[in-house]
């Protein structure tokens, strides 16, 4: 009889565990249910309107009839990590003691995959609660290279997705992320030292810095979890799975016209175009 710590090791080489060991089963968050659907109204606004900010926000929730003032915006969009691009590129709450990294990709010409990674975390909102994913991708390919749900912000679940996509894939010569705490904390910092990778924070008022991230976050909402009213985190860890693995290898990339992310990220040459 295989055991089960056999069967989370063969799952996690396959990358099929997504969902870090402490987090396997989902714990819905204490908010209340009008809270819950306040957030999932405001998230949805966010990715059409992300220089919202809490002002502007409350007026929205407002004229659409929801009774939910400035002060419970405020609260509810800092625990879903949005910040409006006008105040800070930032997606993140910065840590005062934690150091900030300078932003190294200014005038970087990226052609090749594993040259840089970037790395994000966005709300997922459930039924009855919500979860945290963090994914990295690399940046020349756009292929996701790992992910994890948490139902807590902290920072283990992100470095584990690291130490996964180092494991499977080698290491980048840069990771970029956002100023948040999670990515200036020691274990992040001090796990991406351990492997010679230099470190590259996104820089005052570059909120594109990590742009082809956040628009992932966009493509996957609506495609996914939207469309689907996940209960459980096994329910999300599966049907976030399923629309990543066709993310990677079936859809065409933009950037790379025919090629899809995975192919992009095996390609050495130059990205094949659509003909005008």
């Amino acid at each position: 009889m295989v055991s089960r710590e056999h069967d989370l090791s063969v799952r996690r080489q396959c990358g099929l565990l997504s969902l870090v060991r402490s987090n396997l089963y989902y714990q819905p968050k204490g908010e209340s249910a009008e809270n819950l659907r306040f957030m999932a109204i405001i998230d949805k606004q966010f990715l059409q309107t992300p220089w919202y900010g809490s002002r502007q926000m409350a007026r929205y929730m407002q004229r659409q009839g929801h009774k939910c003032g400035r002060h419970r915006v405020r609260r509810l969009m800092r625990l879903m990590r949005l910040v409006p691009i006008y105040q800070t590129p930032n997606t993140s709450k910065k840590h005062p003691q934690h150091k900030v990294y300078p932003y190294l990709l200014r005038d970087l010409t990226i052609d090749r995959p594993n040259q840089v990674w970037c790395v994000d975390i966005t709300y997922i909102p459930m039924q009855r609660g919500f979860l945290y994913l963090v994914a990295i991708m690399d940046w020349h390919s756009r292929k996701v290279l790992s992910w994890r749900l948490s139902n807590s912000m902290e920072a283990d679940f992100c470095v584990e997705a690291l130490k996964e996509a180092m494991v499977r894939y080698g290491k980048p010569g840069i990771m970029n992320s956002d100023q948040g705490s999670q990515f200036t904390g020691f274990e992040w910092t001090l796990a991406l030292k351990d492997a010679d990778v230099k470190i590259s924070m996104d820089g005052r008022g570059r909120w594109v810095d990590n742009r082809m991230i956040e628009r992932l976050w966009r493509s996957l909402k609506y495609e996914c979890i939207y469309m689907n009213a996940f209960e459980t985190g096994s329910q999300a860890r599966a049907g976030i799975g399923k629309w990543l693995a066709y993310y990677n290898a079936e859809r065409p990339h933009s950037r790379h016209g025919i090629l899809t992310p995975d192919e992009a990220y095996e390609r050495k040459t130059e990205p094949v175009r659509l003909a005008a």
